[in-house]
């Protein structure tokens, strides 16, 4: 097995290691400790079916059941399939993962990590964005720091303020989704200590304690700084790969920017997290 940086701040790939078969557990610790360091883990030439993915993924946390069962694989619901063959109700193609987020910070615990396996591709486009919030968080003015240290994000499920809509949920997912969750705006890894901004554009509602006039601009800064081409690394995907990536300390995004006749096809599966603190 050898372990590759991807960019200067983000991002490893592992390469000479099958998923399918039992890992060593130096192996599976060498590869948590680059995900804990590096924060995007890119595990490359896997041939995965969907069972074979949750196994995988397990060597590094306990499943999280994702929130909206529509797109669980019926044979597996712990793995979903992310997917641009999916449309809105009023017929407007599904983007999954458009916009800038983290995923679902509208849970007490939202999910440490989220993992997706390439298993049909475009020939070309469709790459996936990560922000380094952390990187992000050190390069603020210390004024800037000291302002957002105390503030506290309201997060639900569709933020009002988002221009990225998301798909329904059933009654039943209605039920046992989070509602809203109160976040700090800049969190602690609780595994490397470093601290970094947690914004949510898909999700936060506002801030507790300020209105929407002093909140929203403050937020929009924040998104501005914190994903300005100096923290992100860009991932170009290719067949077989295996992404899973930090969401205590990234934001992230889809691009829509190929051919739509083509399709793009992957399993998405989450790990638990923890309260953010």
């Amino acid at each position: 097995m050898e372990i590759r940086p991807l960019s200067t701040h983000t991002g490893a790939e592992v390469l000479g290691v099958d998923l399918a078969r039992p890992v060593a557990d130096a192996d599976r610790e060498t590869m948590y400790r680059a995900f804990v360091e590096r924060s995007v883990l890119v595990v490359r030439d896997q041939a995965l079916r969907p069972q074979q993915l949750a196994r995988a993924i397990e060597l590094f946390g306990t499943i999280l059941a994702q929130h909206n069962s529509r797109f669980a694989i019926p044979d597996c619901p712990q793995i979903h399939y992310v997917s641009n063959q999916d449309r809105y109700p009023d017929g407007r193609r599904y983007i999954p993962g458009e916009g800038w987020h983290t995923d679902h910070s509208n849970a007490a615990r939202p999910p440490k990590a989220t993992a997706l396996h390439a298993v049909q591709l475009p020939d070309e486009g469709g790459d996936t964005q990560y922000a380094n919030m952390a990187a992000a968080y050190e390069a603020l003015p210390t004024a800037m720091k000291e302002r957002i240290a105390p503030l506290i994000g309201i997060h639900v499920y569709q933020s009002s303020h988002s221009a990225r809509k998301l798909m329904g949920l059933s009654d039943t997912d209605k039920e046992r989704v989070p509602n809203a969750a109160l976040h700090p705006l800049v969190r602690t890894h609780p595994e490397n200590g470093a601290r970094s901004i947690y914004i949510n554009p898909i999700r936060i509602e506002g801030v507790l304690g300020l209105d929407h006039e002093e909140a929203l601009p403050l937020l929009d800064d924040l998104l501005e700084h914190a994903t300005a081409e100096r923290f992100q690394y860009r991932h170009a995907w290719k067949s077989g790969d295996l992404v899973m990536w930090d969401n205590r300390c990234l934001l992230h995004k889809a691009n829509g920017d190929y051919d739509m006749a083509q399709t793009r096809y992957l399993y998405r599966v989450m790990l638990q997290g923890d309260v953010p603190r």
